[in-house]
């Protein structure tokens, strides 16, 4: 004979059954995209994803997760060359993108699949002293000073590096220097550098919580990431008087989209970083906006700098990586490892 006690627990677990076939319907339905980035725009897609998520739910009623991967960029783009299931790539130097379009992983023309050539936002590179700044570092004369240590990633393995690179061989020459006046700078300024990081974020570890060098070279952004890890007032954010223009791109992978059929919310994904609620959030981490109305809008937070284009003193991305950073290239010849 069913008693009522019996039938409340029949009940119970019918319900717990019901519950969790539900549960695991909403998981198969919502999709997860993967987003493989550079190293130190961990904190800048955290506030995305969230927004993005929101957006997209809004929007088309439908749930949807973001996971995040970061590391050194190049390092990044291997382990997507690799097999790493990426639906999308955002990376801080085009060489990263283009070294996926040849071998067929992102699209060819991947630059055209987004605006402003797949890149909604931008930065540039600056120097982060310790707080006071007390080896009175201005510009990039300061750097290949004797006793004074440059923390700075290695170009081989992450675009933070590249660009550190490229633009203080760029600040001789946008003073009128010739490419043997900037690599002998260049060469000095490595000499002054004590242990090369690996990524964006290593190069930040090494000089605040190791507490080696005087001065980090890095993108503009990092002092936001700096003042939220390691709390206001560490360092000082020293401005040069000419730096370089870091494009960051972006691109679907189609390898990953075709199989999962995740090509649509891959470019949803993209296109939310051009929207004005993605270019705020890029604001607010000092990462600058492609939209001419909000980087104007942010102006204090982004200090007038000479800026240059790889383009102006290297003819491109690509030539720049041939020349310098291949191996047996300028870099291989001015650095000798430590």
């Amino acid at each position: 004979m069913t008693t009522f006690k019996t039938l409340k627990q029949k009940t119970r677990l019918a319900l717990a059954v019901i519950a969790l076939t539900a549960s695991n319907f909403v998981a198969a339905q919502t999709t997860t995209l993967l987003n493989v980035s550079y190293d130190v725009a961990r904190e800048f897609y955290k506030d995305i994803n969230a927004a993005f998520i929101a957006n997209y739910k809004k929007t088309t009623g439908k749930d949807i997760k973001i996971d995040q991967s970061h590391a050194g960029s190049s390092a990044q783009a291997r382990a997507v060359n690799d097999g790493l299931e990426a639906d999308v790539v955002t990376m801080n130097t085009t060489t990263d993108v283009e070294f996926l379009a040849s071998s067929g992983i992102v699209a060819k023309d991947w630059t055209k699949r987004f605006p402003h050539n797949a890149a909604p936002t931008s930065s540039t590179m600056l120097f982060l002293t310790r707080n006071g700044n007390p080896k009175n570092i201005k510009d990039w004369d300061d750097l290949v000073k004797p006793g004074v240590q440059v923390i700075v990633v290695n170009p081989k393995t992450g675009g933070n590096g590249r660009m550190a690179y490229l633009a203080a061989w760029g600040s001789v020459r946008k003073k009128g220097g010739t490419d043997a006046q900037a690599a002998e700078f260049v060469a000095k300024l490595y000499k002054n550098v004590p242990v090369l990081a690996k990524g964006g974020r290593d190069a930040t570890t090494i000089f605040l919580q190791r507490n080696i060098g005087d001065v980090l070279i890095t993108f503009e952004s990092e002092v936001v990431s700096v003042d939220k890890e390691f709390g206001a007032g560490k360092v000082d954010a020293i401005h040069p008087s000419t730096s370089i223009v870091a494009e960051n791109p972006v691109a679907v992978v189609e390898r990953t989209v075709a199989k999962k059929g995740t090509a649509e919310q891959a470019r949803a994904y993209l296109n939310f970083l051009y929207s004005d609620a993605g270019q705020e959030i890029a604001a607010q981490h000092a990462i600058r906006p492609s939209n001419p109305a909000i980087l104007k809008k942010y102006a204090s937070t982004f200090k007038p700098i000479q800026l240059f284009t790889v383009d102006e003193f290297f003819g491109s991305f690509a030539e720049a990586q041939k020349v310098h950073f291949n191996d047996g290239g300028q870099f291989d010849k001015l650095y000798t490892v430590k």
